[in-house]
């Protein structure tokens, strides 16, 4: 069997987290050794630098390594492709999730020159759920991974052009177009851009999070709760649909799972409720405050502190899983369209945002419901306004009815 691609660092060192997350974005497996506990490891980067210490070392199943890589060198490495064809397209998408995809195959089918950029993999939040049972056409239940690699397939099919690990910075009116500006500085040309990028998983922002993720902190049970096979406790944080059904897929690895859940009693669905409450490897603890995550003399979690009715307590545990809601990916638009409060593009009643020629679908969008099927379908209608927006400024022919 290959050996996993291995991660020499520090859990406090920032180019290291990059680099795991940009593998954990692609669904990379590999390792990660902790320079400051594993002291082979430590012997390793220096020997590989010459005697100096320089982290992190990527060390690749064939004995290869890079030193201190950027995301571009880890792509280049990698075989992903991060520069487009072309210097201009009719519409370029931001964001390779259900919404996405959806659109990108629908305009591939209208004639539109289309091109997908996402920072992750294709597939979106999608790709990394466990099991999606309310899809329609799937009476058994279809994995997450499974879903998403078909609606890659089916875009391939139309020969969508696609490309991961590139990170949308901006996007910029013109005249007479949009400026698409990437994480390499390189600028891409549209008639309109659709912006689907989603949301991400919320952070407690807590005493310890920041410095323990991906080092017993984490947000997706599918991707790291096999780490923790055989734990006899995990922590999940959080008391929502979501929060429950990773912890009840937690229970694959481990023998027990305490919840945390920072108000009175869970807000989860009924029926995730009661089949919880009918499990004994469940412990439900409600109106309890994070207010710390421990570090242990190994550099990874052991402890959980939080506080219930102003006194303090501590749980033991080897990871801790933060289910407690979702922030909108809109960073990079936020300063050109309207929002709410909390970052959602204000689609106004439409899919059309204050920028013209700027659409927007899926979980990013205002007054969405977080589905994929809606996604799905949001992405074909995204689609249809793209067309009548590029026909009313000329920039396509008219759809001959």
């Amino acid at each position: 069997m290959e050996r996993e691609i291995q991660i020499l660092g520090a859990n406090w060192c920032p180019d290291c987290k990059r680099a795991k997350q940009f593998l954990a974005d692609q669904r990379i497996p590999y390792k990660f050794l902790d320079v400051e506990a594993d002291l082979e490891a430590r012997a390793e980067v220096e020997a590989r630098n010459g005697g100096k210490f320089i982290i992190p070392v990527v060390i690749f199943p064939d004995d290869t390594y890079l030193v201190e890589p950027d995301n571009a060198e880890l792509a280049s490495r990698l075989g992903i492709e991060i520069t487009a064809t072309k210097s201009a397209y009719d519409l370029i998408i931001v964001g390779a999730g259900p919404a996405g995809l959806s659109a990108a195959i629908y305009g591939a089918r209208e004639g539109i020159d289309t091109l997908v950029l996402d920072k992750g993999a294709f597939g979106g939040q999608a790709g990394v759920t466990e099991r999606i049972d309310n899809y329609p056409g799937f009476p058994q239940g279809v994995g997450g991974s499974e879903l998403s690699a078909l609606y890659v397939e089916h875009a391939k099919r139309y020969g969508v052009e696609m490309l991961s690990g590139v990170e949308v910075k901006s996007v910029l009116p013109g005249e007479g177009f949009l400026e698409v500006v990437t994480d390499r500085d390189l600028t891409y040309r549209a008639s309109a851009v659709v912006a689907a990028t989603g949301s991400t998983y919320r952070r407690l922002d807590v005493k310890g999070e920041e410095d323990l993720i991906g080092a017993g902190v984490h947000f997706c049970a599918t991707c790291d709760g096999p780490f923790y096979a055989g734990a006899a406790n995990i922590i999940v944080i959080g008391g929502g649909n979501s929060a429950i059904e990773e912890g009840l897929h937690l229970l694959k690895f481990v023998d027990h799972v305490t919840i945390l859940q920072n108000g009175p009693e869970l807000t989860a669905s009924k029926i995730l409720r009661e089949r919880i409450s009918e499990d004994p490897r469940f412990e439900v603890i409600t109106s309890a405050t994070v207010k710390e995550f421990v570090k242990g003399p190994n550099g990874k979690l052991t402890q959980v502190r939080y506080e219930q009715e102003k006194i303090e307590h501590e749980i033991e545990a080897p990871a801790a899983f933060i289910f407690i809601g979702l922030t909108p990916n809109s960073k990079f638009i936020s300063d050109v369209v309207d929002t709410d409060g909390v970052g959602y593009v204000d689609s106004h009643g439409t899919m059309g945002t204050s920028l013209p020629g700027l659409f927007v679908a899926g979980d990013l969008r205002k007054g969405s419901t977080k589905q994929i099927a809606s996604a799905v379908g949001e992405g074909a209608a995204v689609l249809l306004m793209v067309r009548q927006y590029l026909e009313s400024v000329d920039a396509i022919a008219p759809n001959p009815m």
